[in-house]
């Protein structure tokens, strides 16, 4: 094989049509996923349920009456206590602006509740 003819096969491997990539789909071609059975309404509509997050969780847990303990959202978001303090101080109180208090009854773990103002 001369050099000229190891040159053209070399050019003609490089230029192999290759998959287009997944974000090159157009609108027309491209496929939607399916819905599942739990999100599809009696008449075949797409439905979605609502989506409860964690942060939802949380601030659930903190507006009952009684508030709630770090261990009680560790387990209902599974998060780690350090990225649970962290939740209570960034989202909570600075980004939210809510008033958290936190009480400790007779030697239990500290209760930590979200303020509601009475009234306006």
């Amino acid at each position: 094989m001369t050099s000229i003819e190891a040159r053209i096969s070399s050019q003609a491997k490089k230029r192999t049509p290759t998959a287009p990539a997944k974000s090159a789909k157009t609108k027309a071609g491209a496929k939607s996923r399916p819905v599942p059975a739990e999100n599809r309404t009696a008449s075949g509509g797409e439905h979605h349920a609502e989506r409860i997050t964690k942060h939802d969780r949380v601030l659930e847990l903190l507006s009952q009456r009684n508030g709630t303990t770090i261990p009680e959202i560790m387990e209902a978001t599974g998060w780690q206590q350090h990225s649970v303090r962290g939740f209570l101080a960034g989202t909570v109180k600075k980004k939210l602006g809510f008033t958290l208090t936190s009480s400790r009854i007779e030697g239990d773990l500290l209760r930590y509740k979200i303020d509601t103002k009475r009234g306006r």
